[in-house]
């Protein structure tokens, strides 16, 4: 099961394109209540948003992002049948995507 929700609505001839990541976003400075050690840096690196194939978007982003992150875009124009996919990569290497079918 894929860690990306889309969900997109069609505005005033526009796309709005939603999305909420499961991640855990940590960013390298938080200590275990339990053990008392650093819990290691975990974020999402660079998250790239496609429509129909071309990039319309790519984000660099840093450990300051909260966990779960949720991003909003607006998408002039688009129509429904079109294809918006979600990809990230964390610093771990990790990756994931989804693709969504506006409706």
């Amino acid at each position: 099961m894929s860690s990306i929700k889309i969900r997109t609505k069609r505005l005033d001839g526009n796309t709005q394109i939603r999305t909420l990541i499961s991640h855990p976003m940590e960013h390298g400075r938080n200590k275990d209540k339990t053990t008392n050690k650093l819990i290691p840096a975990h974020f999402i690196q660079v998250l790239t948003v496609t429509h129909n194939g071309k990039t319309i978007a790519t984000c660099n982003m840093g450990a300051g992002i909260s966990k779960d992150p949720y991003f909003a875009f607006l998408l002039k124009g688009g129509k429904v049948g079109d294809v918006i996919s979600i990809d990230w990569v964390d610093n771990l290497g990790n990756k994931d995507s989804e693709k969504h079918t506006v409706t």
